[in-house]
């Protein structure tokens, strides 16, 4: 045993009894969808003291794209707090979406599948799980969101700040999922 692995091993139970540990789903829901950046930095969630609430969040920014990309790149600055939101990931988000794929983001909540053109129900519910290695980088949480139209969850990495919030830090939310219905020649 190293001279530092107890202490490793004491920050490790101490991140696990504030996080659960891993295998905690916690249902974000949005009673209401904001329209502007004053009304999405208004949800309680906006708060940003969970990175469950963070990691919802950003998927909330992503559907807003299609309709308003300046005030997605707004809400995702807001979502990475201190980090700047750089070109390369800002043209990453416009490539992603050059395919008329503005359905990958609202895939994230709850009844929102192929056969109905991923129309989410309501209210409007996102379910973030944490796994048993989400909280393996102090400071960070590696969460998984399940999209209803793929096989298996997509990851959000957060970091959490000196101010004690969760910040988004990395998004592979914008990844292929199945088309809807209504787009497949073959449903």
């Amino acid at each position: 045993m190293g001279l530092f692995d107890n202490l490793k091993n004491k920050a490790a139970e101490a991140v696990k009894s504030v996080t659960g540990g891993g295998n905690q789903k916690v249902d974000v829901v949005f009673e209401t969808l904001p329209e502007t950046l004053e009304q999405f930095k208004a949800l309680p969630q906006a708060a940003l003291a969970t990175p469950f609430d963070t990691a919802a969040l950003t998927v909330l920014a992503l559907c807003f794209y299609p309709q308003d990309k300046e005030l997605c790149y707004s809400m995702l600055e807001f979502l990475s707090g201190p980090r700047e939101v750089t070109q390369r990931e800002k043209q990453f988000i416009r490539d992603r979406f050059m395919d008329s794929t503005d359905y990958i983001p609202r895939s994230y909540f709850k009844g929102a599948v192929p056969g109905n053109d991923y129309t989410p129900s309501e209210p409007y519910t996102i379910t973030v799980c944490d796994g048993k290695y989400s909280y393996d980088n102090e400071g960070y949480a590696k969460l998984h969101i399940a999209s209803g139209g793929a096989d298996s969850p997509r990851d959000v990495l957060l970091r959490k700040a000196k101010d004690g919030k969760w910040y988004l830090w990395e998004q592979f939310l914008l990844v292929g999922i199945r088309k809807p219905e209504s787009s497949n020649p073959w449903a």
